[in-house]
């Protein structure tokens, strides 16, 4: 297909703009009206057009403009995903079977990103408030299996799950709260099940 001009492209994208908005095509003089040009100006852009096959036209009859290629740009479309919101986290049960599930929330870019796993959970307590993680919001945690010193994590332990900072020492794991009123809680046998991707919160 052959390259157009700026001016043609600028013709073309009025066209299609026009038919999207009122359902019908334009005509020359509305186009002409538009540009500012000449009848027979807009006459041989929509020639040019029509010989290089962006266009359809029906001779003698008016608004019979058809696009056959758009050129405009199209703004991207935002990854929109599913992401599981887990509830009461059942003893025994696996983290993301049904039991623990209270329904799915719809997230979008730039919390969520193409390709990766996550599910969300609803922040009880005021243990990271330091992080700036208030009890009510949702946090939004990337599925994994292990983590690096300082990730803010999801651990089970015990069945139970608690959000806190990641550090491996020596001997031993701590999980480290962002609130000088809590303690930190020291472990050897920890599953890892989630890094922390982002926080949303409502008001």
């Amino acid at each position: 297909m052959k390259q157009i001009t700026e001016r043609q492209k600028e013709v073309l994208s009025f066209i299609a703009d026009f038919t999207e908005a009122n359902v019908y095509p334009p005509t020359v003089r509305e186009i002409s009206e538009h540009f500012g040009i000449s009848l027979r100006a807009v006459q041989d852009h929509i020639a040019a057009l029509q010989k290089k096959g962006y266009l359809t036209t029906e001779q003698k009859r008016s608004r019979s403009i058809r696009i056959l290629v758009d050129e405009r740009e199209k703004p991207q479309k935002l990854f929109v995903s599913k992401v599981p919101l887990l509830g009461t986290v059942a003893a025994g049960k696996p983290l993301l079977c049904e039991e623990n599930l209270d329904g799915y929330v719809n997230l979008t870019e730039p919390f969520i990103r193409p390709g990766r796993s996550y599910f969300a959970l609803r922040v009880r307590g005021t243990s990271m408030i330091g992080a700036g993680i208030l009890e009510g919001d949702l946090a939004v945690v990337e599925q994994a299996a292990a983590a690096t010193d300082g990730q803010i994590v999801v651990a089970v332990l015990d069945d139970a799950i608690t959000l806190k900072r990641y550090y491996r020492e020596s001997t031993r794991v701590r999980l480290q709260p962002e609130n000088p009123a809590f303690q930190a809680i020291y472990c050897q046998d920890v599953r890892i099940v989630g890094i922390l991707s982002s926080i949303v919160r409502t008001y």
